[in-house]
């Protein structure tokens, strides 16, 4: 959706080793935000947007106006049900729809062999994999790994929003989600422990409002109450006006089913 970084970048290079033609998309969809506010201030700067694009070693770049995506008359909608439910679903109803509906359009339009995400909107990837598999769509999705500040905080186009205080105390998220990881390298099975290892450090950082932490089956999202085999932890916190998410996959035990 533009205002691109490090982590587009990443994504751009990796499309570009692996492929001999790479598009770029960018759109900011008003369909995705819950709140009209924050669309109009998400940060936008074509210009600089291009000049990354050309860097990172895009051949074309596609940036529509929203007349264009959502033509006169426009009534269509595309819906994935359950994964849309819980977490980011929970917290912004309606989101999913906006995103799985601009991404079938220009998939659709791109006809690309591959499309590249970044797995920080870990539950945005597991949404459109199950699209693309639900709707025959001939466009394999690759994941790249999340692409982080060197104090670990997500690269996201919402970090230019925050205050320098409210940046100083971003990293927060990632401390969360190390913590829950240490305590289950340690052993601890009990998914609400995890949890609440998450919301202790947070509760740590006066800066932070949490919206919600998690700790839930990779696959389908719901909540756990051990983990017995691969687990997703995850949250959104809000910085002011400023919502960011980020996630930490568990990986099974040698002893658990994968």
């Amino acid at each position: 959706m533009g205002a691109l970084h490090e982590g587009h970048s990443a994504l751009i290079r990796q499309a570009a080793a692996d492929n001999a033609t790479v598009l770029v998309t960018i759109f900011v969809n008003p369909r995705q935000f819950n709140e009209n506010a924050d669309f109009e201030a998400y940060p936008r700067d074509e210009s600089a947007d291009l000049r990354v694009c050309g860097a990172a070693g895009a051949d074309l770049v596609f940036i529509p106006p929203v007349e264009e995506i959502y033509p006169d008359g426009f009534q269509t909608s595309v819906r994935v049900e359950a994964l849309t439910k819980p977490l980011e679903g929970a917290a912004r109803p309606g989101h999913f729809d906006g995103v799985t509906t601009v991404v079938a359009i220009l998939l659709t339009l791109a006809a690309a062999e591959r499309v590249y995400f970044g797995q920080k909107d870990a539950q945005q990837l597991l949404v459109i994999q199950r699209l693309v598999a639900d709707l025959g769509i001939a466009t394999e999705i690759v994941a790249c790994p999340t692409v982080r500040e060197p104090d670990g905080l997500a690269m996201s186009s919402r970090n230019v929003r925050l205050t320098p205080e409210q940046r100083a105390a971003a990293p927060v998220l990632r401390r969360a989600l190390l913590a829950a990881r240490a305590r289950y390298d340690a052993g601890e099975e009990d998914a609400e422990i995890l949890r609440a290892a998450m919301r202790a450090t947070l509760a740590a950082e006066p800066l932070a409002a949490p919206e919600y932490v998690s700790c839930a089956d990779p696959a389908t999202l719901l909540e756990l109450d051990r983990v017995e085999g691969l687990a997703l932890l995850s949250m959104a916190v809000r910085f002011g006006s400023v919502r960011l998410i980020d996630n930490e996959p568990l990986p099974a035990r040698s002893n658990s089913p994968a």
